[in-house]
């Protein structure tokens, strides 16, 4: 009996000391590569060209839920007022008052009032590159609505999101509740997930990932250990020198947050009208593939595709952005 015992206390004790092994194999791979950033990416650095922020409106800020104050800007119908408005989030890296700025003034300019954030994490909004726990970003929109209600009761909302800004809007366009407080939903360019079908490599340079440090992070979370999550895992084609204006890289919970949970995960879950909006000659997906992809999943949610317009067109090419501003202005809840 005495030597059951004994064998099993070594058992556990071996297996104790392989979980522990392998946590500490884990750990090292979080810190054994460190993140690269790749070098700059013309396409997007060249779209400020001709981009007229002389009528940018001025930095607004509202408190969150967690007493930070983050920042939007507010852009007043002018014209014909049509009585809707819409919430633009920006794509990654980005913020407010960069070159998106072309489309949401464009969206005014046709009568519909506007309010772009800057995402925590970007622009005047917390910490540039990280979030408190995923899910603040929900938690944010939530209470920059709620903001927005105290002037604007109930004036119907869009909501229009850019690259990385269109996946995370997906996401909320999937969220129970949430996806409620807005009418329909506009992606421009989106970034579907890692996995989908449009995504180009590495975002056509974009990009670049972490891919030990990643792996080790989500290895720990299905052992039950959810730390680290404030390391940094995605680098963004940025030029030199541009930290204080665009974000360089992305934590792991950033990263995680400001996206969808999966194409095929959200797309079932849309209750409301959405039109997806790509570019031809985008270098960063591969905007052919979004109608099969998803049509597949959701046959409901509209396509239209934008001949000669590349990723950052779709936000400052006139032929691109008065077309989209068009659609935000025009159609109605009841159509997709």
């Amino acid at each position: 009996m005495a030597m059951l015992v004994l064998r099993g206390a070594l058992n556990v004790l071996k297996w104790g000391l392989v979980a522990v092994g392998a946590v500490a194999l884990i750990f090292t791979a979080l810190i054994a590569t460190p993140l690269e950033r790749p070098p700059e990416m013309r396409s997007v650095s060249e779209s400020v060209k001709g981009v007229d922020f002389s009528t940018l409106p001025v930095l607004e800020r509202f408190q969150a839920r967690d007493g930070t104050w983050l920042g939007y800007r507010h852009y007043q119908a002018k014209g014909a007022e049509t009585g809707r408005g819409a919430i633009f989030i920006h794509g990654s890296s980005a913020s407010s008052a960069t070159v998106n700025h072309a489309l949401t003034a464009a969206m005014a300019a046709h009568g519909v009032e506007t309010w772009a954030l800057d995402t925590r994490g970007h622009g005047a909004s917390g910490t540039h590159g990280d979030i408190g726990y995923v899910g603040q970003l929900e938690d944010d929109l939530v209470d920059f609505v709620a903001h927005i209600r105290r002037s604007a009761p109930d004036l119907p909302l869009t909501l229009i999101g850019h690259s990385a800004g269109a996946g995370f809007s997906l996401r909320i366009a999937a969220t129970p509740i949430i996806q409620d407080l807005f009418v329909r939903t506009v992606l421009v360019a989106p970034y579907l997930g890692y996995d989908a079908p449009t995504n180009v490599a590495h975002s056509g340079g974009w990009a670049n990932a972490d891919i030990p440090r990643l792996l080790g992070l989500a290895a720990l979370r299905k052992l039950g250990i959810d730390c680290c999550a404030q390391l940094q895992v995605l680098a963004f084609a940025v030029p030199p020198g541009s930290a204080l204006y665009l974000t360089p890289v992305y934590s792991d919970r950033l990263m995680r947050n400001f996206a969808t949970r999966g194409y095929r995960v959200d797309l079932p879950a849309v209750t409301h009208p959405m039109t997806i909006f790509g570019g031809t000659e985008d270098e960063m997906m591969i905007s052919a593939k979004y109608t099969d992809v998803v049509q597949a999943i959701k046959p409901s949610i509209d396509v239209k595709i934008i001949d000669g317009v590349n990723h950052m067109g779709m936000v400052t090419a006139p032929k691109a952005v008065n077309a989209i501003a068009e659609d935000v202005a025009t159609r109605g809840s009841g159509q997709s």
